[in-house]
């Protein structure tokens, strides 16, 4: 199968985003609460999944959700405690980069959690998402594959990208030589936490737009319909010549200059 370019993406996308602010005006006039959640390896592209669902959206409304590590009070809570109150309201979106699923995996695998948490997570876990799911939230459940000779690929490039290098972590560098023991614990939190009314889907991200394309079209097609036309809008037009913009008090700043 070819690699996708980016033409071919921004071409396929681009209808997909139009039903993606469709989604959103739906959930907002219906009072639906929506939550994705994007788990998997290290590198495999969650960033820029989540930026194919939320680039379009409104911000007030769909919400990002990254934690980071535990503060000591939060340690010292129930677990689920720290996400719960970015859990979405009525008409809200919440994407989840890495979520509460972060103890079956990095904390597992890295030794961050004990076995017996690990363990009370497993089980606590499908009980925690039922009443999320009975209370009405739509959740989705995604896991994000590559292999490791992409992740390879990709960790050099942060390494070596200026811009990227902020992603690489010493944790990161770390799971290089635990790529056997996260699939291992994958293995096992899907077949504890895959249910009837929380399921997990799993999606090939070593094409990375390939796999933004089909986590997208999967979404969408999960929901609802969500068709929910534009109010309409008088829009007037002006009774005057359209005024420049005056300044009295300051001036803008020169402009980055033309080549």
């Amino acid at each position: 199968m070819h690699q996708v370019k980016r033409k071919e993406y921004e071409a396929v996308l681009e209808p997909m985003r139009e039903e993606l602010v469709a989604m959103a005006r739906w959930a907002r006039v219906t009072g639906q609460r929506i939550v994705v959640i994007f788990e998997g390896r290290d590198t495999a592209g969650k960033g820029g999944a989540i930026r194919a669902v939320s680039e379009k959206l409104n911000p007030r409304q769909c919400h990002v959700v990254a934690l980071g590590k535990p503060t000591e009070d939060e340690q010292g809570q129930w677990y689920f405690q720290r996400y719960v109150p970015h859990l979405p309201t009525t008409g809200e979106i919440v994407l989840f980069d890495r979520s509460w699923y972060n103890r079956a995996g990095v904390e597992n695998v890295m030794g961050f959690a004990s076995e017996s948490q690990v363990e009370q997570f497993l089980e606590q876990v499908p009980t925690f998402e039922k009443m999320l799911v009975d209370d009405g939230i739509l959740l989705f459940k995604y896991w994000l594959g590559a292999d490791q000779e992409k992740q390879e690929e990709r960790l050099r490039e942060r390494l070596e990208d200026p811009l990227k290098r902020w992603k690489l972590s010493p944790i990161d560098l770390a799971a290089r030589d635990k790529y056997d023991a996260y699939t291992k614990a994958r293995e096992e939190m899907l077949a504890r936490t895959h249910t009837e009314w929380a399921p997990w889907t799993l999606v090939d991200f070593n094409d990375q737009k390939r796999g933004r394309l089909t986590l997208v079209r999967d979404l969408l097609d999960r929901l609802p319909d969500t068709q929910c036309d534009a109010p309409e809008l008088d829009f007037p037009e002006l009774d005057h010549e359209p005024l420049a913009e005056t300044y009295g008090v300051l001036e803008p700043i020169a402009d980055y200059p033309a080549d």
